[in-house]
């Protein structure tokens, strides 16, 4: 799999925003609407940072996180904060926030029982940017975590319920099969150790590297790679 390379995180930042913009724009002319999947973390901030500067029909996409951790919207661990911080400003204000946060007293099982149905509605996904990890997780797919056979299988539910080794909260992550499907794929990673990384996960079974549940999507999938 060849990455496409950029000189820097700002130019990749701003190339794979116009590349998700495009497609959005193809999609909401065809269907009249699009759905987005977006990544939280550290790595993608620049990247959303873009995106919200981008002129599109905004009020037309509705835009939900890839995984989100069981904490309050705007916990400082939160996926939900760095998205409204970093994305929904701007033009990018107007799109509709899909949250995977969970209610109050409400269990992660709960929880993704609720979004699933939820989540079945919007389906599916027309552009989806991934993170990975240096241990090759992508969204809240964790190697060893509680939760990822039946996060992985062909069956699962929208919205799983997950816990990844020696994560301070149990997470909810959108399932292989969402994923997969998505019309558009991008994969984001920054740094050697991570394309390493890609490199080696796609020697080896799913369990062990789940990033390669979309690396087989049936789609493809863009790797967006700078130092």
């Amino acid at each position: 799999m060849k990455p496409e390379i950029y000189p820097d995180k700002q130019v990749q930042a701003e190339r794979l925003a116009r590349a998700v913009v495009i497609a959005l724009s193809n999609t909401i002319e065809a269907k009249g609407r699009a759905v987005l999947a977006v990544p939280g973390g550290t790595t993608p901030g620049p990247f959303l940072e873009a995106l919200s500067r981008e002129k599109l029909a905004w009020d037309r996409v509705t835009v939900l996180p890839t995984d989100e951790r069981c904490v309050a919207e705007m916990h400082d661990r939160s996926n939900a904060k760095l998205i409204r911080t970093a994305f929904l400003q701007n033009d990018s204000a107007r799109s509709y926030y899909f949250s995977l946060t969970p209610l109050d007293n409400e269990t992660p099982d709960d929880a993704a029982r609720r979004l699933s149905k939820a989540v079945a509605e919007v389906a599916p996904v027309d552009v989806v940017v991934l993170g990975m990890g240096a241990d090759m997780h992508t969204a809240s797919l964790f190697p060893g975590a509680d939760g990822l056979e039946a996060a992985l299988a062909s069956g699962a539910d929208p919205v799983m319920a997950i816990t990844a080794p020696g994560a301070p909260e149990p997470r909810l992550t959108l399932s292989a099969p969402v994923l997969q499907t998505a019309t558009h794929i991008h994969l984001l990673i920054t740094g050697a150790e991570k394309r390493a990384a890609l490199e080696l996960a796609q020697a080896l079974p799913v369990t062990d590297a789940p990033v390669r549940a979309i690396l087989d999507a049936p789609a493809g999938v863009t790797v967006h790679y700078t130092d």
